[in-house]
C-alpha cells in the first residue's frame, strides 16, 4: 500500500512537471512574448499613447485568473516581481504554481509520514519557494545588468564621438551586448522606431528592472535633451562612477562575508537539528507539540531566531 501511494505521488509529480515544462516552452514563443508586452503596455504608464479601444481589447484577452489576481493588493506586486526577475512565465502560471505546490507538498509528506505538523511546515516552505526563487533571479539580473551598464555607456559615448546619433548608439548596444541589457535596449530601440520619443522609450526600461544607475542614465539623457551639453563626456563620467561603486561594493562584500556566513549558519542550524532529531529519534520532540509549555517555547524560539537573523542582516547590510 505504501509503495502504491509513493509511486502514484511520483507519477503525478512527474506529470505536473512535464505539463509545466510544456507551458514554459509555449511562453517563450514570439507570439506569447508579444502578448505579454502588449498587456504590460495596456496596464502600465507606458501605454498612455495607446488608443482606449485597443487597450480595452487587450485587457479583455487577459486570462480570467490573471485579471482576478491583479485586483488583489499583492497582485500588481507579484506581476512586477515577475517582470523584474525576467522569468518567462505569466501571472496566471505563477499563481497556479503558488497554489498547487504547497498542496502537492502537503499531500505527499502527509501520505508518506502521516504527520500533520511536518506536512504543514513543508507546505509553508513550499509557499515561500517560488517567491524566494524570484527574488534570487531578480537580484542576479540586477547585478548582471549593473556590471554590463558601464561598458554599454562607454559604447554609447564612443559612438556619439564618432558622429552617430543616439538612436544608432542604442541600436549598437542592443546588437552587441548580452542579456539582460540587450533585451532592454532592444525594446527601447524598437519602441522609438514605432514613434515613441527616445527619452520616453529609455525611461520605460525602468519599468522592467530596478537599477539606480539606469535611472541616472535616463536622467542624463533627459537633461541633455532639454538643456544640451556634451553627452559623451557625461556618459563617460557616469560609467566611471558606476565602476567605482561596483568596486567599493565588492570590497564591502568581502569584508562582511564572515558575518553573512555566520548569520546563515545560525539561522539554519536549529531547523537542521530539529529535522535530524525527528528522523533519527522519531517521537523525541513530540512533547513540544503536545504540551502547552512546549508550544510556547517553540513560538518564543522562532521569534528569537527571526529577530536575531534580521539583526545580523541589518548589521552586515551596507548600502553603497
Amino acid at each position: 500500500m505504501f509503495l502504491a501511494i509513493f509511486f502514484t505521488f511520483v507519477a503525478v509529480l512527474m506529470l505536473m512537471s512535464a505539463l509545466a515544462l510544456v507551458y514554459l516552452r509555449a511562453q517563450e514563443s514570439p507570439k506569447a512574448v508579444l502578448k505579454r508586452r502588449l498587456r504590460n503596455m495596456a496596464k502600465t504608464g507606458s501605454g498612455n499613447t495607446m488608443p482606449e479601444d485597443l487597450r480595452s481589447e487587450i485587457i479583455k484577452e487577459t486570462p480570467q485568473l490573471e485579471r482576478l489576481v491583479t485586483t488583489l493588493p499583492t497582485g500588481r506586486a507579484m506581476e512586477r516581481l515577475l517582470e523584474h526577475a525576467g522569468v518567462p512565465i505569466d501571472l496566471t502560471m505563477f499563481t497556479l504554481l503558488v497554489i498547487l505546490l504547497p498542496l502537492a507538498s502537503f499531500s505527499g509528506v502527509f501520505l508518506l509520514t502521516h504527520r500533520l505538523i511536518l506536512a504543514a511546515c513543508t507546505a509553508l516552505v513550499a509557499v515561500m519557494v517560488p517567491f524566494l526563487f524570484l527574488q534570487i533571479k531578480k537580484k542576479r539580473r540586477q547585478k548582471k545588468f549593473t556590471e554590463q551598464l558601464p561598458d554599454a555607456l562607454g559604447m554609447i559615448s564612443r559612438s556619439l564621438r564618432a558622429g552617430h546619433s543616439l538612436t544608432s548608439a542604442i541600436e549598437l548596444v542592443a546588437q552587441e551586448s548580452d542579456d539582460p541589457l540587450r533585451g532592454l535596449f532592444k525594446i527601447a530601440y524598437e519602441q522609438q522606431k514605432l514613434g515613441l520619443r527616445i527619452t520616453d522609450s529609455l525611461a520605460g526600461m525602468t519599468d522592467h528592472i530596478e537599477s539606480i544607475d539606469l535611472r541616472f542614465f535616463v536622467a542624463s539623457i533627459e537633461l541633455n535633451n532639454d538643456i544640451g551639453g556634451n553627452l559623451s563626456e557625461i556618459l563617460d563620467k557616469l560609467a566611471g562612477t558606476v565602476r567605482e561603486r561596483l568596486k567599493i561594493k565588492g570590497q564591502v562584500q568581502v569584508i562582511t562575508a564572515q558575518g553573512r556566513l555566520s548569520g546563515y549558519i545560525l539561522a539554519a542550524l536549529p531547523f537542521a537539528v530539529f529535522f535530524i532529531f525527528n528522523i533519527l529519534m522519531s517521537g523525541y520532540e513530540d512533547v513540544l507539540f503536545k504540551e502547552k509549555l512546549g508550544i510556547k517555547l517553540l513560538i518564543g524560539a522562532l521569534c528569537a531566531q527571526l529577530s536575531g537573523f534580521l539583526w545580523i542582516k541589518k548589521i552586515i547590510s551596507i548600502k553603497v
